[in-house]
């Protein structure tokens, strides 16, 4: 296949104009597969930062938007919804040249996905009751509560799936009336384009949408500016923390998703064949650069050698290539510094005695940042490889002897996103799952919908993507006693 010609986007997208960037600062960006060259686009400065603030406050605070009806707002939500699905597929392939992600997966998670979330959302904002009226219980009388939208929302949005984390959050945030600036990840700059290009081409209010690309600087530029009145981030915990100590000194809400070390639980009698077939996609997926990703798997001592042998299996068959390829199933890791740091873990954990049962090195016969699919067993609870979050293909498997043994090593983490139990018994795995400290659990396998929350508890974040409750990320509320 013909390499693509590199995109060079030399202006950003504020208060619905194409406005050349303050800075000759740029982000290079290099496709993880062959390091060719997929583009570039401005490192945007803290005056770009403003520029995109002062038009989305002046959107919010005297344009149409927030003044709309639910019903218009939907409306425009879904005209939005149908220009970027018509080019879902170039978007796609955008995406997948610069983050290496299967184009398969990249289909579905940058074509399709942000439609539907759009969707979704204009059919709740079409529900949405900005006010109710409750009677008094102190004195006699009614309150009006109105839930009314927070404002300027700041969008910082990660490299691992751009397209459909930028709309889990731009949804909502329209929906309820609010004017966003999205700050892309530095690695995947280019396919935000596709936002506002559609936004453009519908002719949506000028300002509601603005989007400026840059790095970890740009991202500190939004949160401290004083326009902004909620951040909502997905990211590192590490990023997580900083973003919310600084919004705790603003005194402005915050949305964080964060890391996760998320556990599949093996019970004794989960079917082998329909367990591993499930874990092929949930602890691998996406080269393991996912939040959720069930990377420690706990099985019971009798059936450890069996799940070990058979996991090793499913990675060693994996394909790996090129992520255009149709037949590929895991592509590069997005960067070297992402790669260098899944081999520094994996390599520390074998120096202090885990058993590397398939992979541990990067992939001999492959350029560009592979690493091949890792299991690992002999890991200690407390040890890293079965406590940080690695961000890479890499899945270490722990051996238990009871259901309560079980429930404890996968609490025994400071994250909290996600899991899943495996079990013949559907009740059975329930129980378990009710008692896992997790924001999301699946059973007998994982698959969020966006029609319920998603979110984690402790180092995993604060606050629920997806469903209703995504909507009050971006309103505030108000009591008009009468």
């Amino acid at each position: 296949m013909a390499a693509a010609a590199a995109v060079r986007a030399d202006s950003l997208y504020v208060g619905g104009e194409w406005i050349p960037s303050t800075t000759s600062e740029r982000l290079e960006v290099r496709n993880p597969y062959d390091l060719g060259l997929v583009g570039s686009a401005p490192d945007g400065s803290a005056a770009d930062v403003d520029a995109a603030v002062r038009a989305a406050r002046s959107a919010f605070d005297r344009g149409p938007w927030p003044r709309l009806s639910p019903a218009e707002r939907a409306a425009w939500l879904e005209r939005l919804a149908d220009e970027l699905e018509r080019r879902g597929a170039d978007t796609a392939a955008l995406v997948t040249a610069q983050n290496g992600q299967p184009i398969g997966m990249s289909r579905v998670l940058s074509g399709i996905v942000p439609a539907t979330h759009l969707r979704y959302y204009a059919g709740l904002a079409r529900g949405f009751e900005s006010e109710e009226i409750r009677e008094n219980v102190s004195f006699p009388g009614s309150t009006v509560v109105r839930h009314e939208p927070v404002g300027v929302c700041g969008l910082i949005v990660p490299w691992n799936y751009p397209q459909s984390l930028l709309s889990a959050k731009l949804a909502p945030a329209l929906a309820v009336g609010c004017t966003v600036v999205v700050k892309p990840a530095g690695e995947t700059p280019l396919d935000a384009r596709a936002f506002a290009d559609a936004a453009d081409a519908i002719g949506m209010p000028p300002g509601v949408i603005n989007i400026v690309t840059g790095g970890r600087d740009t991202g500190r530029a939004l949160v401290d500016h004083p326009g902004v009145d909620k951040i909502a981030f997905t990211g590192s915990t590490a990023a997580g923390r900083a973003i919310a100590a600084r919004c705790g000194e603003r005194l402005i809400p915050v949305t964080l998703e964060l890391g996760g070390k998320s556990a599949a639980i093996v019970l004794d009698d989960a079917d082998a064949a329909q367990t591993l077939a499930q874990l092929q996609s949930l602890s691998f997926m996406n080269s393991g650069q996912t939040c959720f990703l069930l990377s420690r798997v706990l099985v019971p001592h009798a059936r450890l050698d069996e799940f070990t042998e058979g996991l090793g299996d499913v990675a060693r068959g994996l394909v790996l290539g090129d992520p255009l390829d149709e037949a590929t199933q895991q592509g590069p890791l997005v960067s070297e510094r992402i790669r260098s740091r899944v081999r520094s873990l994996v390599d520390a954990g074998a120096a202090a005695g885990a058993r590397i049962v398939t992979g541990g090195r990067d992939a001999p016969d492959l350029d560009g940042y592979f690493y091949e699919p890792t299991v690992v067993t002999g890991v200690e609870p407390r040890d890293a490889l079965a406590q940080e979050e690695v961000f890479g293909p890499v899945v270490t498997i722990l051996g238990y002897g009871s259901d309560q043994e079980a429930v404890d090593l996968a609490n025994d983490t400071v994250y909290g996103l996600g899991g899943a139990v495996f079990s013949g018994d559907d009740e059975r795995a329930l129980d378990v799952a009710r008692r896992i400290e997790t924001g999301t659990i699946g059973i007998n396998g994982y698959r969020p919908d966006i029609g319920s929350p998603f979110g984690g508890y402790r180092a995993s974040g604060l606050g629920r993507e997806h469903g209703p409750e995504a909507l009050a990320n971006y309103v505030k509320i108000k009591a008009v006693y009468r």
